[in-house]
């Protein structure tokens, strides 16, 4: 197999566009094949060298790598006018002056449904002659066979007058030229396919087999967009992600192993992945169970690792108070805060909410859990937790529990009655890692310090500092 990913640089990568890139990555890896990655920037406004960066960064942050390329389609204007002049010469092609008010009038005469044929003219824009017998017939690995009746195409638009080449010409000739045998791509592409198809015939080249994959819709059975959440990599990206879980995920969205497996590793999507198993209908993309399936793969990480992703997350992507470099701790304390957290997150995001107060002391205390838990009984029972915690011994997660368990059953108290002023009084809100472990991992003098701030605020004499 040959295949191609050949995007667009008018914007950074969408999901669909990524999906593309990972069907096509998949069957080139799983048949020994070649993957072909060409810029198709015919569009001069659009296409820019900042969008051609962000689709390439994308790709490498989903680990999908190319065999050839990238290969961009400007740099192929000379091989373009060459089979332009060769259409032109053998009369597949002719020029044609004809306005789109021409098209119009041809088809008042001739029926709304006649495809417009011109006459060929010394000048205008270059025209490909459709025969007016016969039809193009797109063979579909997805949808089957489709057939366009030639009677209703209208001689397409190959080149413009000024001779720069249309889109669906170069299309046409640059996956002649690289060879590629499978042209994998979104269903919005079909009504490309004929025209692309009569370009080949007249060169008398061979076609391709097509597979045109299905739209993605949101959870609400509307195309995807960004009222549904990230729309592209660089979003899913900052939204703290892992790319392995990506890659899993987007390769569910229309194709099926067909044993309702769903968290499959890479090696084994590259194994089991078909075009046969694509489905033709819309597929979903609900971002609640790309968060889920990526808590899967976030927790069976081993925390060495986590911790390093983590830590590059942060460093990249992080609020400012939580770069990497300027944490106020040192690798072993990030791991162990990592290795605490890691049971609560779902992305690399959740880490700096979840445990940024292991770093920083909160400014202040979330409203409604103040309210509940630092308010009449909440700061009597957290004076009293400060003082058996005060009087561990050793300071450590059985140290603190063991003090903390026999508060309670002195108190007969339920559990969150203890625990949940601690927690405001050390991390600001009622949601932190296990209690004992924040605790221990605080150490004895930061937690009795932010216990005393936190009975202090309560009457009014300080804040947190």
């Amino acid at each position: 197999m040959r295949l191609r990913f050949a995007p667009s640089p008018t914007g950074a990568l969408h999901i669909g566009g990524a999906r593309t890139a990972l069907f096509n990555w998949l069957l080139a890896r799983g048949s020994g094949g070649a993957l072909v990655l060409r810029i198709e920037d015919t569009d001069r406004e659009r296409s820019t060298p900042e969008n051609v960066r962000q689709i390439l960064d994308a790709l490498r942050w989903l680990e999908l790598d190319w065999d050839e390329g990238p290969i961009f389609q400007t740099e192929r204007t000379g091989r373009h006018q060459e089979a332009l002049r060769s259409l032109l010469d053998s009369g597949h092609a002719y020029r044609s002056g004809a306005t789109a008010e021409d098209v119009k009038e041809y088809k008042r005469r001739h029926g709304a449904d006649r495809g417009f044929r011109g006459a060929a003219e010394r000048e205008g824009a270059v025209r490909l002659r459709v025969p007016d017998e016969g039809a193009t017939v797109v063979h579909d690995v997805i949808r089957g066979e489709t057939s366009f009746e030639h009677v209703h195409l209208d001689d397409p638009v190959i080149a413009r007058s000024d001779g720069s080449v249309l889109y669906n010409f170069a299309v046409a000739i640059d996956d002649l030229d690289a060879g590629i045998t499978h042209v994998v791509r979104g269903e919005d592409h079909l009504s490309n396919t004929p025209k692309q198809l009569l370009v080949l015939e007249a060169l008398g080249a061979p076609q391709p087999l097509y597979a045109h994959l299905p739209l993605l819709h949101g959870p609400d059975g509307k195309k995807l967009s960004k009222r549904h959440g990230a729309a592209s990599v660089q979003e899913l990206r900052a939204a703290g992600y892992l790319p392995e879980a990506v890659r899993n995920y987007i390769a569910l969205l229309g194709w099926g192993a067909g044993d309702d497996a769903t968290v499959m590793g890479t090696p084994e999507l590259i194994e089991r992945f078909s075009l046969e198993r694509v489905s033709r209908n819309p597929a979903q993309f609900d971002e609640a169970k790309l968060r889920w399936m990526n808590g899967v793969y976030l927790r069976e990480l081993p925390v060495p690792e986590l911790t390093a992703r983590v830590a590059a997350y942060l460093d990249a992507e992080g609020p400012d108070q939580a770069r990497a470099e300027d944490l106020d701790c040192d690798r072993d304390r990030l791991a162990r805060a990592v290795a605490i957290s890691q049971e609560k997150m779902q992305v690399l995001s959740e880490f700096w909410p979840l445990a940024g107060f292991f770093f920083a002391a909160p400014e202040g205390y979330e409203a409604k859990a103040s309210a509940r838990w630092l308010d009449g009984r909440g700061r009597e029972t957290l004076a009293l937790t400060r003082a058996a915690l005060e009087a561990v011994t050793s300071f450590d997660e059985q140290g603190v529990q063991t003090a903390l368990e026999a508060l309670q059953q002195r108190l007969r108290a339920k559990p969150r009655d203890i625990y949940q002023p601690l927690r405001v009084a050390l991390a600001g809100t009622a949601i932190s890692p296990g209690i004992f472990e924040s605790v221990a991992l605080l150490g004895r003098e930061e937690t009795l310090r932010r216990i005393d701030a936190a009975l202090a605020a309560q009457t009014g004499e300080s804040r947190l500092k």
